[in-house]
């Protein structure tokens, strides 16, 4: 796993960025496919998780991830749920020890938050759908309802999909520009008429500095060009795969803290 040292320097708090390796799944979902929506394996997925759980110092059915659906939807937990009925949102935010909050990408922006002294951390599942309608900041006000302070909240945006690698569409490029003309500094010409490319890790990371974070930075590592280390949904439709893995991008509270 790759961690970041504004979060590593967080007293009592563990995370990871975990590529795809170290895992047991095979062929594209080689290794450590976490994806419970894939069609791997589940066992395999299952035994995944466990070592990300255990990563992280916590037991194996206390790595949380929701259901994402792209939204802007940020759930408050205190204790894992079940599998099968995990619900939907972007967002996982808690102030309970011992408890592992993570969202899973292959592509998307992946942001751990934390507030140390308040001991209340979160992950967020920031595609550029959950970051224009607010997950980022939904969030942060989740946090800031368990007793966070803005002020204090350390957020790394980890292995994203890097603008020259992010073409987008015209209709793209309008919704944005269509909210606030200032977005065309994240667009890149495209030869293609109509077409750009998107900047999206720095969208993320500048909304997280609008909504007040002094402390918010990335690790500035390209999922689509990296197929060593990152699955990538957009790599695998250029590659007309059937199917592709998951990463997961998760943080946890010491429970003897």
């Amino acid at each position: 796993m790759i961690t970041a040292s504004d979060l590593s320097g967080a007293d009592g708090i563990r995370h990871g960025f975990f590529t795809r390796e170290g895992g047991k799944s095979e062929g594209i979902y080689a290794s450590l496919n976490v994806g419970l929506g894939s069609r791997d394996n589940p066992e395999t997925v299952r035994e995944n998780r466990e070592r990300v759980a255990g990563a992280l110092g916590v037991a194996a059915d206390r790595l949380v991830t929701p259901y994402q659906v792209h939204s802007a939807t940020a759930l408050v937990v205190d204790g894992p749920w079940p599998e099968e009925d995990r619900p939907r949102g972007d967002a996982v935010v808690t102030a309970t020890p011992g408890v592992a909050v993570g969202v899973s990408t292959a592509d998307c922006g992946p942001v751990l938050f934390a507030d140390a002294d308040a001991g209340v951390i979160a992950a967020a599942h920031a595609g550029w759908r959950g970051a224009f309608d607010g997950v980022l900041e939904a969030t942060l006000a989740a946090m800031e309802d368990l007793g966070a302070e803005r002020s204090r909240i350390i957020a790394v945006l980890g292995p994203t999909i890097s603008q020259d690698a992010y073409e987008v569409g015209p209709e793209f490029v309008e919704r944005f520009l269509d909210a606030d003309r200032a977005n065309e500094t994240y667009f890149a010409d495209s030869e293609r008429r109509g077409h750009a490319f998107f900047d999206l890790p720095r969208y993320i990371v500048d909304r997280l500095q609008v909504a007040g974070l002094a402390n918010a930075s990335r690790l500035d590592l390209c999922t689509y060009r990296d197929p060593d280390r990152f699955f990538s949904y957009r790599r695998s439709q250029h590659q007309n795969e059937p199917d592709y893995g998951r990463l997961v991008s998760a943080i946890a509270i010491a429970a003897d803290r």
